[in-house]
């Protein structure tokens, strides 16, 4: 029979026992441990975490900076600021961007045709910035969004400052404007300093200054509920909420002068062309004009894809930069480089007599280089020459000179590189040589120096090409018998809060050297020739001041050896260029500057009035008479912003 097993009970409660006290010993740890755990969330780190409470209640609102103001050198406001309505996005508080969007766009807040581009924006954009949608909301647009306001979650309206130019299209091209902060501005910018704000600096002043301008940003704490909607209080709890005020950027004050600048674009307006002043002695850009332009508020309001596509489109490009990236042969307008050139390598006798008969012949060449229009100067020097602006008298300087000698006497004198003006774009333009045409074309044949190219050369026409503010600067060279001045648009800036002006010192560019007095003298006595009783004496006549100017024309096509020009039979576009340069008064001048017509034929006849017009505005008072020298330093501006 086998063995029965009885149960252990007494064993049984022992195993029972045990593993109640180590059950009741890890209940009693976890009580500790959770009890120690409040202790530190409730006492010893409480402040730490109600940080962090508040936090999830209080929002961070950017407060944008006022942009810096831009004024001309007598203190007259360019580019200023006003309050718009704007229309902003929070990026992780909308549900669906691509449905919001939409939505906008049939409440016509939105264009369909910048979609595409909000959302980039939006995704390049950190998730907690505020990103603006819709710039410079009309009242009809603030209502119909209002009344909808709760189906945008995410969305509200701000009341942001946009900037403002009171003069519209004057001086764009040297102002600038601002647009928009786009996907690709957002890869290059401290996206903290732009929180909040709408617009960035494009072109001109407002980008080449940008960090000057914008200032320094501020914040608020904003109590918010679940939604993320402003509120004033959530139950008992009352926030600490602190502020930061925004330190508006420093105000430009420009070397334009706008009376200046006005007469300049009026005496050129209907045509194609630029105009660039210069004071001589420091490098003040005194005028920027180029023509057609544009205005700047398109860009600033948020352009339509059809608005920019019209300006694009547009033959006359008033896009472009015609005075400082446009290239052009300068024609007549370097004579007096030439004769210095001459004079100082010893190669003219200034006194003696050449017969133009109207034409030039290379030594056994069969090719005939042609006066403009086929005249005939008779005997001329040198002085009349300038003045008389003989084509056959620079072809001889010009062969006897060769071309080494020229491309190296003219490049200290600016040609072929950028001026050094103080905003982005400007292109240096083409000083020809033996060594740039080698380089410039790949066949053999093509990178020889022809004898009949530097004839060419010797009054402007070929491979040589200049920008109007680079003529401008040679002129103002000239003007100051070699010294040499890096052209600027920003004279000065000015603290917003104190009205204190810290001047920007002119930079000095070196000084050409190796030219006698005397040659610089006897160069200075044509160009006076030339405005007295040369080709652009009729703009001289009766003027309360004494200036040396020389005219240019430079063709835009080539005319056939056997041909005449004759203006009305081709295409308005490819008639002459028309240049003038200019410095004034002649013995102590205050102004230099180059006026450029697009096929405006003559010099003398559409360039030179353009800059008669501009001489006087800046050189004359209300009397009609010559200003003394301490009225034409501007005035310290020293009222802050209000």
């Amino acid at each position: 029979m086998p063995a029965v097993r009885i149960k252990d009970q007494w064993r049984e409660q022992r195993l029972f026992d045990q593993r109640s006290l180590v059950c009741a010993a890890i209940m009693g740890l976890g009580v500790l441990g959770l009890i120690v755990r409040l202790f530190v969330l409730q006492v010893a780190r409480h402040e730490y975490y109600s940080d962090l409470s508040q936090g999830n209640r209080v929002r961070n609102e950017p407060i944008p900076a006022a942009r810096g103001l831009i004024l001309d050198r007598n203190g007259e406001v360019i580019a200023g600021n006003q309050p718009a309505y704007q229309l902003e996005m929070v990026p992780e508080e909308v549900p669906d961007l691509e449905d919001t969007l939409a939505r906008l766009v049939q409440l016509e807040l939105v264009r369909s045709e910048d979609v595409g581009e909000l959302e980039r924006t939006v995704e390049s954009s950190r998730s907690f910035d505020s990103v603006p949608i819709r710039l410079r909301m009309s009242d009809e647009d603030v209502a119909r969004f209002a009344v909808r306001r709760f189906e945008f979650q995410g969305l509200d309206i701000k009341t942001r400052q946009t900037r403002w130019y009171p003069n519209g299209e004057l001086a764009v091209h040297a102002l600038g404007y601002v647009g928009a902060i786009s996907e690709q501005d957002l890869k290059h910018i401290d996206r903290a300093a732009y929180a909040g704000t709408a617009l960035i600096g494009k072109l001109g002043v407002e980008s080449a200054f940008e960090r000057e301008l914008h200032g320094t940003n501020g914040y608020r704490e904003v109590l918010v509920n679940a939604l993320g909607r402003s509120v004033e209080r959530q139950g008992a709890f009352v926030p600490n909420l602190r502020t930061r005020s925004p330190a508006a950027g420093d105000d430009l004050l420009l070397a334009i002068d706008l009376k200046v600048q006005r007469t300049a674009e009026a005496a050129l307006a209907g045509h194609r062309g630029a105009v660039v002043a210069l004071d001589p002695n420091n490098g003040d850009v005194l005028a920027l004009v180029s023509l057609p332009g544009f205005d700047p508020t398109l860009f600033g309001r948020g352009i339509t894809a059809t608005e920019f596509g019209a300006l694009q489109a547009d033959i006359d490009r008033p896009l472009f930069n015609r005075a400082l990236r446009g290239t052009y042969p300068p024609g007549s307008t370097v004579k007096p480089v030439i004769a210095l050139a001459a004079l100082t390598y010893h190669v003219v006798d200034p006194q003696a007599h050449r017969y133009c008969a109207g034409a030039f012949h290379l030594p056994h060449s069969a090719h005939v280089f042609r006066e403009y229009h086929n005249e005939h100067h008779g005997s001329v020097d040198l002085d009349d020459a300038i003045a008389r602006s003989c084509d056959v008298y620079f072809y001889g300087l010009a062969d006897v000179l060769g071309v080494d000698r020229i491309s190296a006497f003219m490049a200290p004198f600016g040609f072929g590189k950028a001026a050094g003006i103080d905003i982005g774009g400007e292109k240096p333009g083409i000083l020809p040589s033996r060594e740039w045409k080698a380089k410039m074309f790949s066949r053999p044949a093509d990178q020889v120096w022809f004898p009949g190219e530097t004839v060419n050369f010797g009054i402007g026409q070929g491979y040589l090409n200049v920008t109007p503010l680079q003529l401008a600067h040679y002129a103002s060279i000239i003007a100051t018998r070699g010294k040499i001045w890096k052209p600027r648009l920003v004279a000065a800036y000015r603290d917003p809060r104190t009205g204190q002006i810290h001047q920007v010192p002119p930079q000095s560019d070196g000084q050409v050297t190796g030219v006698a007095p005397e040659d610089w003298q006897r160069v200075v006595h044509g160009m006076i020739g030339v405005t007295t009783r040369g080709t652009a004496a009729a703009i001289g006549y009766r003027a309360p001041y004494t200036f040396g100017g020389k005219t240019g024309t430079a063709q835009v096509f080539t005319v056939g050896q056997n041909e005449k020009y004759n203006a009305s039979k081709i295409s308005e576009r490819l008639r002459d260029h028309s240049w003038f340069i200019a410095f004034a008064p002649a013995d102590e001048p205050r102004i230099a500057l180059a006026v450029l017509q697009e096929n405006g034929g003559a010099g003398a006849s559409a360039a030179a009035p353009i800059a008669r017009k501009v001489l006087d505005a800046y050189l004359l008072g209300a009397d009609g008479k010559l200003k003394p020298p301490q009225l034409m330093k501007p005035p310290q501006l020293m009222e802050p912003r209000r």
